[in-house]
């Protein structure tokens, strides 16, 4: 027994100077899928001694659905009209700001944002707008021009064209046609929107896609295509026969943004994951890695300038002011309907 004593002791010793030691805290944040530059969530582990458990969901409502069974994420990163629906549901936790310093550098038009009006709830991780890919070879500029959202119904460009498959996205494109607030509640818009679609649907042979658009568009498989901005960024600066163009009858305006779940285990871990997210040469590289624009207005202002990453590129610059552009607002009743219409669009 005298023998093993130091070898106990020993023991003893490595086990108190292990307990003694800070554990490495873990941040689990829930975020689109390709949305960020893996090289920022090791910059972060290396500077805050975390670890980031880092989920991915393909639309607002599979998150929703994750967080109803029961997931506990620390940062979560949904649309405008989720965040609303997750504030009136008492699931988001109000954010210090006095431990997010940065976002003082947020771009003035990004704050006070309808989904959450007041500024407690939610910081802008990247924004951008719904608009069309062309192809200048082959799409006339002018047809886009006079025809707007129409183009999408005009059996010139049958066969030709890339739909996101997205029923809210798409009932925004005909309310926009038909002259209609892309929140339209109004059963006879809603209805005119619907046949809108079928004829799409019936005489331009579209094509239903998500994320495979984006290589699509860049082999030029189509010549138009329902696009999100920041992938419309990324196309042109890789096939330089495509443009982007936003019609006049007005689009989505929309901005996914960084909140804190009223379950966060590591709240504090979060709120520095947030105001890191809006350190200047991280936002800077985000916004190159991934495409979309930045909410930073130093960053803003560096890539879309002479010489930046962005430099005359549209797309990367959302429109701001036009009275026709809307933010997406929670309507859980039009979502169900326009679901189910969404299905009947496809199944003609």
């Amino acid at each position: 027994m005298r023998k093993m004593l130091p070898v106990l002791l020993t023991a003893l010793l490595v086990l108190s100077a292990c307990s003694a030691k800070p554990s490495t805290s873990t941040l689990k944040v829930f975020n689109w899928g390709v949305y960020i530059d893996d090289a920022v969530i090791a910059e972060f582990e290396e500077k805050y001694d975390a670890k980031v458990v880092y989920d991915n969901f393909e639309s607002n409502e599979a998150m929703y659905t994750k967080l109803q069974g029961g997931e506990k994420y620390d940062v979560l990163v949904p649309s405008d009209y989720m965040i609303e629906r997750l504030i009136d549901e008492d699931k988001l936790q109000k954010l210090d700001f006095s431990k997010i310093p940065n976002y003082e550098g947020i771009i003035e038009t990004l704050k006070g944002l309808p989904s959450d009006p007041t500024n407690e709830y939610s910081v802008p991780y990247f924004w951008g707008n719904v608009g069309l890919l062309y192809n200048t070879e082959t799409v006339d500029l002018a047809d886009l021009e006079e025809q707007g959202w129409n183009i999408l119904i005009n059996t010139k460009y049958a066969g030709k064209v890339f739909i996101y498959d997205s029923e809210r996205d798409a009932f925004m494109i005909a309310y926009k046609a038909l002259g209609y607030s892309a929140n339209s509640t109004v059963p006879a818009q809603t209805e005119a929107a619907y046949q809108w679609l079928r004829k799409l649907n019936s005489t331009m042979d579209p094509a239903y896609v998500t994320d495979d658009v984006i290589d699509n568009m860049i082999e030029g498989v189509k010549d138009i295509a329902v696009m999100y901005s920041g992938d419309a960024a990324y196309i042109v600066t890789e096939n330089e026969s495509m443009a982007y163009f936003v019609p006049r009858e007005g689009t989505n305006l929309w901005v996914d943004s960084m909140v804190i779940p009223s379950d966060a285990q590591n709240p504090d871990l979060a709120h520095k994951w947030i105001n890191f997210m809006l350190e200047k040469e991280v936002a800077l590289m985000n916004t190159v890695y991934v495409g979309y624009t930045t909410p930073v207005q130093e960053v803003f202002d560096e890539v879309t300038g002479e010489g930046g990453d962005y430099e005359g590129i549209e797309a990367y610059i959302p429109r701001t002011g036009d009275e026709h552009d809307e933010t997406f607002r929670y309507d859980e009743d039009l979502k169900r309907i326009l679901s189910d219409l969404w299905t009947k669009v496809k199944a003609q």
